[in-house]
């Protein structure tokens, strides 16, 4: 395939994969009016383990499970699983558009993160985008604004156990198989809920049709993540990291038309401001590695 093809196709892959994020977000926030938030965390990881069991075991079999870090990929693992968890109640309290935005604080965590973890240096420019983007996440989550105090403090725990996702990923991909990483988060995410499940199991019994948007939280989550796997195989992280912000986009429209909800001109400036301070870490990284 030629390198431009392979290039639209990493970016429809990217924008597929965002779509898919921002409806499992729009179906969780329409079924955490009726059951407990655990139950939707369960669903969305056991139907995505059953997906890559039945799309990917047959091919690579031991394959799938094998690594060398075991205990690292648990740990990453459980951190997309609380991500998961945390966010759902944010997007339970809050509109959707202006607490996807707030999760996008996690890059900026993530320079913190790297420089106190992984003993990396933050450049001025580093520091004046972490400040800018969290002066953004200050202009969405101001007093009066969309977002409420409860609604605030689990999209905060949600962007800090991602931003420490992200460093695990960082850590574990030079030397672990893309796939295999992807089945440990939906492998440990199952088996962590279903333990679980005689804490928060109750209340009523979903008819065929939650049951089926409980089971699409899985579809949505895994189909996204495999999307956006290959779209990395086909074009550079540094080039393709701009079309995650598509992600504000479907959330701005499936709030409009879900939940007729529409940002208010300062909560938009506040995601702007996210979206640009993340996107100068990216591009600032890109052209140091050119460097």
């Amino acid at each position: 395939m030629p390198d431009r093809r392979k290039v639209g196709l990493a970016i429809l892959l990217m924008v597929g994969a965002t779509l898919c994020f921002a409806a499992l977000d729009a179906t969780s926030k329409y079924l955490s009016r009726t059951y407990p938030i655990p139950m939707m965390v369960w669903g969305r990881y056991t139907f995505h383990c059953l997906m890559m069991l039945i799309f990917l075991a047959p091919s690579m079999r031991l394959e799938l499970i094998t690594t060398t870090r075991p205990v690292a990929q648990i740990t990453r693992a459980l951190m997309l699983t609380g991500t998961t968890g945390f966010s759902m109640a944010g997007f339970s309290l809050m509109p959707l558009a202006e607490s996807t935005a707030f999760l996008f604080v996690t890059p900026l965590v993530v320079v913190i993160l790297s420089h106190w973890l992984l003993k990396e240096s933050i450049t001025r420019g580093h520091w004046i985008a972490v400040l800018a983007g969290f002066g953004g996440a200050l202009l969405i989550a101001r007093p009066g604004g969309a977002l409420n105090a409860e609604g605030i403090v689990w999209m905060t725990l949600a962007a800090t156990c991602y931003a420490i996702y992200q460093i695990q990923t960082r850590q574990l991909s030079p030397t672990e198989n893309t796939l295999t990483m992807l089945f440990y988060t939906a492998l440990v995410g199952t088996v962590a809920m279903t333990l679980a499940a005689p804490l928060y199991w109750g209340g009523p019994t979903p008819g065929w049709i939650d049951a089926s948007l409980i089971a699409s939280l899985g579809i949505y989550g895994g189909t996204g993540h495999l999307m956006l796997t290959r779209a990395f195989r086909y074009a550079a992280a540094s080039f393709l990291s701009p079309f995650l912000y598509g992600q504000l986009i479907w959330a701005g429209l499936l709030g409009w038309m879900f939940y007729d909800h529409l940002p208010d001109l300062l909560s938009i400036a506040g995601m702007v401001v996210i979206a640009g301070s993340s996107l100068s870490i990216a591009l600032g990284e890109r052209l140091r590695r050119r460097a």
